[in-house]
């Protein structure tokens, strides 16, 4: 299918980390739905997730500390199944370095096969593999794209699940208007390897090394 006539769900987790031999848990979940290319303001979803009583590490971004309680009293993710699964399903999947949003969906999804799953890291390092950081935050700032993103969810702040969730679809919104990207299908965005990149950071740790 092609990318830009395609639905596409984008998620945020935010994480506990590991800490305590305890492993990662989801305590936030932020989902913004694109239609057509273009971020639709009026899906979304967000919910606090429960974690139990168990330490954060002290690394792990957000305002988590500031809600211990709400976190305590949420919902597990179990019991958002009804909620969750016409996001997850049906649709591509996209997120900003997928790997921690996928293992988490397929860890709570396991007799599901979610997808295709869409990584907007690759995509930007295939778009501008020149930049010195592909992070969500500094694409949003060096795109321009903070503002947008910050319209479509104010009085919000970057690793709040459901403000990344939103900036990853700014983001994805600005790779699908570039030169050249209207006719590519989820599955090529699926794939897409950032080669040029790759070269690119091979060279300044070649150079470091000298």
């Amino acid at each position: 299918m092609i990318a830009i006539e395609a639905d596409i769900t984008v998620i945020d987790f935010e994480t506990t980390g590991v800490v305590d031999g305890l492993p990662s848990e989801p305590w936030q979940i932020g989902m913004a739905r694109m239609v057509g290319g273009k971020i639709d303001p009026t899906r979304r979803f967000e919910s606090l997730l429960r974690v139990g009583d168990r330490p954060f590490n002290p690394k792990a971004p957000g305002n988590h500390h500031r809600l211990r309680d709400e976190i305590a009293a949420a919902p597990a993710m179990g019991e958002l199944w009804g909620d969750l699964e016409p996001w997850w399903f049906g649709c591509a999947l996209a997120a900003h370095n997928i790997s921690v949003e996928k293992n988490i969906v397929c860890a709570a999804a396991p007799m599901h096969r979610p997808g295709p799953w869409i990584d907007t890291l690759k995509l930007a390092r295939v778009a501008y593999p020149r930049l010195e950081s592909h992070a969500l935050g500094d694409l949003l700032e060096r795109l321009d794209l903070m503002e947008r993103t910050r319209s479509l969810c104010p009085d919000r702040e970057p690793h709040d699940a459901l403000f990344d969730a939103v900036g990853c679809a700014v983001l994805l919104e600005r790779l699908l208007s570039l030169d050249g990207w209207g006719g590519v299908t989820v599955e090529q965005l699926e794939s897409v390897q950032p080669e040029v990149y790759q070269r690119i950071v091979a060279g300044r740790a070649g150079s470091r090394a000298r």
